[in-house]
């Protein structure tokens, strides 16, 4: 029995405004709240709000059939609890169903996981912190940014506890196999992985909309045709797309929400179910494992991560601020760490990006060099209040052992409240 998979991306970053040179050392507020809120309240209106009621009928309407996975950054997760609290109070509502997943991933969707090892694990970390808070809910599967995948990154997601993994389906990795099974890493074979099918997907998030393609209009019922005609032992198909598709990116007017309210209708009719990423991590088994020595990610035809770390500008950005996080992880001020995760964000790399100039819609900058000036600026200033906490002075030996002191200190707080649990527990017992 065939089942999908459908898994959507929530991200929207903190735009930063206009930060002159001048700025530097005087100002300490990056934000440009004024278009962080319109864009945000603009999408909630147009695609969280709608969709979120859409799942919710649909999953009602199919006698709890119909299943998704979400994963939301933690920055976006930030922004809807100041400007759109309805929208968490919707995705409370769907998590209440059971029949929601909401995965790991980084929260700042940041590119740590190519630079920053330790700010990758504490990102996973708070992550899952901020899951708990607002949807009592502990993931079992981790998404990284952009799908961002390598046979590295998979032994620190396994090392941290995590084993189902999302990643692209590239066909320079996967060469003649085919997206519609379940994988594993090469390196380790516990890993668990599930890979996009991209013509499915992109059907849904590329072309649906375009008057010229050869299959418009794509309709429920065909799409659901083309799924039960693959292979018989392609069990699992995996549609992973950014959630926007549903009523921003393609408009309300394009038939899209009709579209997915088809459906489960459709794919009762053939044999289809539909699955959460854990539920079919746990039914199935790996028919093989992928080697992927350099990292992939869902953008572009490369399907590698030169959309944000692609040329010097990128680079150099990328590497002043991975410079610095060793010191960051040491401060205190709540406004340094928020600052930290908020410049951390992969968007303001891809603004940056200059193999497509003059057609990325969603850069709020001109050209790829204002955005590299804007960033290098409010990062200048940010640098300047870290070596205000901890000066450049500090040697490396200094601060390493200062590191290893904390981690000695948080590891013996944690023997100590596991020994404070068991006595707890053997108090109860004595009482009872």
């Amino acid at each position: 029995m065939k089942t999908i998979c459908f898994y959507f991306q929530i991200h929207q970053p903190f735009r930063l405004k206009r930060y002159r040179f001048f700025d530097i050392g005087n100002d300490h507020y990056y934000y440009d709240d004024f278009q962080n809120e319109e864009i945000i309240r603009r999408i909630a209106e147009r695609c969280y709000l709608p969709a979120n009621r859409t799942i919710l009928d649909m999953i009602k309407s199919s006698g709890g059939k119909f299943k998704v996975a979400f994963s939301i950054s933690g920055v976006a997760l930030d922004q809807m609890e100041i400007y759109t609290p309805e929208v968490i109070d919707s995705f409370r509502e769907l998590a209440a169903t059971g029949n929601v997943e909401f995965l790991a991933e980084t929260y700042a969707h940041s590119l740590s996981s190519l630079g920053d090892e330790a700010e990758f694990v504490h990102q996973i970390e708070k992550h899952e912190a901020i899951l708990k808070n607002l949807f009592n809910v502990k993931p079992k599967i981790f998404r990284n940014t952009e799908l961002i995948y390598s046979d590295e990154i998979s032994q620190l997601v396994y090392k941290k506890g995590y084993r189902g993994m999302l990643t692209e389906g590239a066909k320079h990795i996967l060469g003649w196999k085919s997206p519609n099974y379940v994988y594993s890493s090469a390196v380790e074979p516990r890993l668990k992985l599930l890979l996009k099918n991209d013509r499915f997907s992109e059907d849904i998030s590329e072309r649906f909309a375009k008057y010229d393609w050869s299959e418009y209009p794509l309709t429920a019922d065909k799409f659901i045709n083309w799924i039960s005609a693959t292979p018989d032992p392609e069990q699992i198909i995996c549609l992973f797309m950014n959630y926007e598709v549903l009523g921003s990116l393609h408009r309300a007017e394009t038939g899209i929400f009709d579209f997915f309210k088809a459906l489960p209708r459709f794919a009762a009719d053939k044999n289809i179910s539909f699955s959460t990423p854990s539920e079919v991590l746990t039914l199935m088994k790996p028919v093989d494992s992928i080697s992927v020595p350099y990292p992939i990610s869902w953008v572009d035809e490369e399907r590698d991560t030169s959309s944000w770390l692609g040329n010097v500008l990128q680079k150099e950005a990328f590497r002043k601020i991975c410079e610095i996080g060793e010191r960051v992880r040491l401060c205190e001020p709540r406004r340094i760490r928020q600052d930290w995760y908020y410049l951390q964000s992969s968007d303001h790399f891809y603004y940056m990006n200059t193999k497509h100039p003059g057609t990325d819609h969603f850069s709020p900058y001109d050209n790829p060099y204002d955005a590299f000036n804007n960033y290098m600026n409010v990062l200048s200033d940010f640098i300047e209040r870290v070596n205000a906490e901890f000066p450049e002075t500090i040697e490396n030996e200094e601060l390493n052992s200062l590191l290893t002191t904390i981690k000695n200190q948080g590891e013996e707080i944690e023997s100590l409240q596991k020994e404070i649990s068991k006595l707890k527990k053997r108090t109860t017992k004595t009482k009872a």
